[in-house]
């Protein structure tokens, strides 16, 4: 993984400036001045010490990871528990041909960076910028990828970013605001959406449930915005040790109401992932 950027030096960050607009006054551009992004009208947003954009303003958001939840994800990713989910968002957003050579990658949501940094890595020109409430994630999606840029932002407002500006969105386990995603898009870009089937994790039933209802809400929110082009099942059976499983329980909100006593902990779980790729109307 990369070394932490300094705020006074960041590519990733400069990379993805002209995509940004002010969360205050909504004008295009930012520019950088020394650890501060700055509007054309004088708005000002700090750039932390770890690399990533403080640019949510006014009361912060209700959600986002806390720090043992990212800990737990940091872990387990790192095992390659969840690289073939990974790969199968990754290939989506390469296989639509939306992002070309240099285009730009919008992870929303993006906790740890770790699908945006998987998206990456099969884009080799693109450039990406990650939005997520959870300051400790930012931490971390700061520094996931040489070309990923990372920013505190709630997913439900109005995106800090330009109309029109991204190729692709990704939405990976994440919140989703589809008529953000769709004002960000252009014209020929791709939303990639990748979410729980009713049996993933069906092993830990009793602490992480999944709304059977799911599929159909998620339909009628993209309807107005959206078509789908191409659906993946992801599906496969992962072994883990006591101390992986733990982990798995741990990166879900879920987790915060148990103990370490309160969940059976199974040697075995079932993934299972839909990733659908999306076109704008």
């Amino acid at each position: 993984m990369p070394a932490s950027p300094s705020p006074s030096s960041s590519p990733a960050l400069d990379s993805v400036l002209g995509l940004l607009r002010c969360p205050v006054c909504r004008v295009p551009s930012l520019r950088r001045e020394r650890s501060v992004l700055r509007c054309p009208a004088g708005h000002a947003f700090d750039i932390a010490r770890h690399g990533y954009a403080g640019l949510l303003t006014g009361a912060r958001a209700t959600s986002g990871d806390d720090a043992a939840m990212v800990r737990a994800r940091e872990r387990f990713l790192a095992g390659g528990r969840y690289a073939p989910v990974r790969d199968a968002v990754a290939g989506l957003a390469v296989d639509s041909g939306a992002a070309g050579t240099d285009g730009a990658v919008l992870d929303a949501g993006c906790g740890t960076g770790y699908y945006l940094a998987g998206a990456l890595d099969r884009l080799p020109a693109a450039r990406g910028l990650g939005l997520d409430s959870s300051v400790r994630a930012l931490r971390t999606a700061a520094r996931a990828h040489e070309r990923a840029a990372a920013a505190a932002w709630d997913v439900f407002r109005p995106f800090p970013l330009a109309d029109r500006v991204a190729d692709v969105v990704l939405d990976v386990f994440a919140p989703r605001n589809p008529a953000e995603f769709h004002r960000v898009l252009r014209p020929g870009g791709r939303l990639i959406v990748a979410r729980p089937t009713g049996r993933h994790l069906a092993e830990l039933r009793a602490p992480v449930a999944v709304d059977p209802a799911k599929e159909e809400r998620l339909g009628r929110a993209m309807e107005p915005f959206f078509t789908a082009t191409v659906t993946e099942r992801v599906e496969y059976v992962l072994s883990l040790p006591p101390a992986d499983a733990r982990d798995l329980l741990d990166m879900t909100p879920t987790a915060r109401h148990l103990g370490p006593s309160e969940a059976a902990l199974p040697r075995q779980v079932t993934v299972s992932v839909l990733a659908t790729a999306y076109r704008p109307r």
